[in-house]
């Protein structure tokens, strides 16, 4: 799987509409704020067209894609983190992705009502912001006099830990998301066991009027500078335009994509930020049986890539056999690749790169 990314925002914001049409699910998308009663969770392939030029190439028995699973949150809104609207609940899912998707209203209907009065984006976000922030001071609150009264005491955990806390703490109080603060890779892993929500991954989701595509009203350009701001990324769509692509063939789609002045989907869009935002590659194994897509973190030694199949693969991890995709296309054949002296071995400290495709070789 690519990766799990929770979709927030203040109610009739278009999160509901968003998740209906990248998903293709039917999440409730009402002018009501609290209709989404559970999150949904939707599985959407990854568009990748170089795993459909090897699925011809090899034709395989199956061909399967890597996936990113959307959850739809329900809308917060001031309070949240105190049990207002649907409360607790709903943020407590966002602990279990890697990604957030900030959706932010950047559109007038008159007929879908705004839940704070009237449309203003850097308003919106603080609000989210906030009740993240409460949320996770909550966390640190439960853990922290415990491990200050430990670290009094000598015990070598806990003084390691206290410093880190104390920065957290204070930055929450003050509503400054986890995110903005800088903490580095070793502080990171000391919090890592709260899944505080506030140090995961933003994107921002800038959801706008079809008429404003593709780059947006002057409203847009409040979500970017925050975007800007946390090192993050702003992605514009229209959800009435997503739920309307849904429904028309691939062909009617790059027509309608064309008269909007727009490359891709949105779902394209969006899923190419998270990857880009979380430092995801994917690499492909190929072979009569299975044309298949895999996603790993940049950076990821061969056996890590292997055991993303399965763990005996990295425990037994001998070598693996590497192709360019490119490559394979090109000369159309492994055998082709190998003559032309482009077929690697490779062994424990290779580097996975991003459209590599792999054969690994294990002991058992």
């Amino acid at each position: 799987m690519g990766f799990k990314c929770g979709i927030v925002g203040l109610p009739n914001v278009g999160k509901s509409t968003i998740f209906n049409a990248i998903a293709k699910a039917h999440a409730a998308a009402s002018n009501y704020p609290f209709c989404t009663i559970e999150p949904n969770v939707g599985m959407v392939p990854v568009p990748d067209p170089r795993l459909w030029e090897l699925s011809k190439l090899y034709k395989p028995q199956k061909t399967t894609p890597t996936t990113v699973e959307f959850y739809d949150i329900a809308g917060l809104v001031a309070g949240a983190s105190k049990g207002e609207g649907l409360g607790n609940q709903f943020l407590g899912h966002i602990k279990e992705v890697e990604a957030i998707l900030h959706v932010v209203r950047c559109f007038e209907d008159p007929n879908i009502v705004h839940v704070s009065g009237g449309i203003d984006p850097e308003r919106d976000m603080d609000v989210i912001d906030t009740e993240l922030c409460l949320k996770d001071l909550d966390t640190i609150n439960a853990r922290y006099e415990k491990t200050e009264k430990l670290a009094r005491t000598g015990d070598k955990d806990a003084k390691e830990k206290m410093p880190v806390y104390e920065k957290a703490k204070k930055a929450l109080e003050a509503g400054t998301p986890l995110r903005r603060i800088g903490l580095n890779e070793e502080e990171k892993k000391l919090v890592k066991d709260m899944a505080f929500i506030t140090l995961k991954t933003v994107l921002y989701c800038a959801n706008v009027a079809e008429k404003d595509l593709p780059t947006g009203g002057p409203w847009v350009e409040v979500v970017k500078k925050r975007a800007i701001a946390e090192n993050s990324q702003t992605v514009v769509i229209s959800g009435k335009v997503e739920s309307e692509l849904i429904d028309l063939s691939e062909e009617d789609q790059q027509v309608f994509l064309k008269e909007l002045g727009l490359e891709e989907p949105g779902l394209n869009a969006l899923i190419h930020a998270g990857y880009k935002a979380l430092d995801l590659i994917t690499y492909f194994t190929a072979g009569e049986k299975e044309v298949r897509a895999w996603t790993v973190r940049k950076g990821s030694k061969a056996p890590q890539a292997a055991g993303v199949i399965h763990s005996d693969f990295e425990r037994g991890f001998i070598r693996a056999e590497v192709m360019r995709c490119a490559d394979l296309l090109k000369y159309g054949s492994q055998a082709a690749v190998k003559e032309k002296g482009l077929l690697r071995i490779e062994g424990k400290e290779y580097e996975t790169q991003d459209g590599d495709v792999m054969l690994f070789r294990f002991s058992v």
